[in-house]
């Protein structure tokens, strides 16, 4: 998966923002004002910081050698994930829609009525 196709996907998801909070080179996604991705502009392979269950968290890190406890994160809830790698588009496509359900699972009742959940 490339960058772009990274971005639109996120940005197909209810309630999503897209933000530079830290600096140009850092894109951030937010649902409700809460990021569940993050990818840096200049880093190649491309790469991205998705939350995590964080049981699936460690699974996924033994099974993929493409995803790697993530990078200037809680290392319990976010993995790292090599966007151009052996990962098909629907594995990481899934895995950002689990990183944005994880995000609405904890956002309070008036913020879940806010995205229509």
């Amino acid at each position: 998966m490339n960058i772009e196709e990274f971005r639109d996907h996120c940005l197909s998801k209810k309630g999503v923002t897209e933000e530079t909070p830290f600096g140009p080179e850092t894109i951030v996604y937010k649902v409700i004002g809460k990021m569940f991705a993050a990818t840096g502009t200049d880093r190649i392979p491309a790469t991205a910081n998705l939350k995590c269950d964080p049981e699936k968290a460690i699974q996924l890190r033994n099974e993929y050698k493409s995803i790697l406890p993530g990078y200037h994160m809680n290392k319990k809830h976010w993995n790292t994930v090599i966007l151009e790698s052996e990962l098909d588009d629907p594995f990481i496509k899934g895995l950002i829609d689990h990183s944005y359900e994880q995000v609405v699972m904890g956002l309070s009742k008036a913020q879940k009525a806010e995205l229509g959940q």
